[in-house]
C-alpha cells in the first residue's frame, strides 16, 4: 500500500573508487543528511597503497578495501550508494553491493550506468530529460524502492548531481580524520562544475 511517506536512513554515503597507476587506489565518499543527498555534510577521501587485479565477476574483492577505508570510524551511517551492481544476476550472485551490505548490515543501493549482461533483474532508471538509463540493484531495501530513491536524487540530468551544500551537523558524531572536509569547502567545487556537472555517484562496475 502506497503510503507516500519516504524512509529515513539517518546519514547517507555515496562512494566511488579511483585506481591509481602505481597499484593503489583512492577512495571518494560524499555524505549527506537525506537519501536525496540534497544536503550535504561531508566529502572525505581515502588512499590504500595497493589492490587486487581486476577479475570479472570479483569486482568486489577489488572495490571492497577502499571502501572500508574511506567509511572507517563513520557513526549512524544508514545508507550506502555504490558504484556499480548489488548483485548480478537474478538468482542474487553477489556482487559489491550485496558484499558490502554483508559487512555493514544496512541498505545499500548500487548504480551503474552501463548495463552488465547478467543482471537482467536491474531497474532501469531514467532521469530528467535523458534517454540513457541508470541500472539500479539493492540489497537490504526493495528494488523498486532503491530505483524511486535514485529517480528522486539531486539534479535534473541523467546522473545525480552534486548539489550547492550547507552545514548540516552530522548525526552523531561523523569520524574525523585528515582526509575528512566539511561540507563548506564543496561550495567551490560546485561553483567550478556550474549547472550541467554531474558527480559520478553512479558507475558501470560489477
Amino acid at each position: 500500500m502506497e503510503t507516500g511517506r519516504r524512509p529515513e536512513f539517518g546519514v547517507c554515503a555515496a562512494v566511488d573508487v579511483h585506481y591509481l597507476r602505481t597499484g593503489g587506489a583512492r577512495a571518494a565518499a560524499v555524505l549527506a543528511a537525506d537519501a536525496a543527498f540534497a544536503h550535504l555534510l561531508a566529502e572525505r577521501t581515502a588512499v590504500i597503497p595497493r589492490v587486487r587485479p581486476y577479475r570479472p565477476g570479483q569486482f568486489y574483492l577489488r572495490e571492497l578495501p577502499p571502501l572500508r577505508a574511506v567509511l572507517d570510524g563513520l557513526s549512524r551511517l544508514g545508507l550506502l550508494v555504490v558504484d556499480g551492481y548489488a548483485d548480478l544476476d537474478p538468482g542474487g550472485r553477489p556482487g559489491l553491493g550485496a558484499h558490502a551490505h554483508a559487512e555493514s548490515g544496512i541498505p545499500v543501493i548500487g548504480v551503474a550506468k552501463s548495463r552488465f549482461r547478467t543482471a537482467t533483474h536491474a531497474v532501469p532508471v531514467v532521469r530528467g530529460s535523458s534517454v540513457r538509463p541508470l541500472y539500479v540493484t539493492a540489497a537490504g531495501i526493495p528494488s523498486a524502492d532503491a530505483a524511486d530513491l535514485v529517480r528522486r536524487m539531486a539534479g535534473r540530468y541523467r546522473l545525480p548531481r552534486r548539489p550547492a551544500p550547507r552545514r548540516y551537523p552530522c548525526a552523531g558524531r561523523p569520524a574525523r580524520n585528515q582526509h575528512d572536509r566539511p561540507s563548506a569547502r564543496l561550495t567551490r567545487t560546485d561553483a567550478r562544475n556550474a549547472a550541467d556537472s554531474d558527480v559520478s555517484v553512479p558507475g558501470e562496475h560489477a
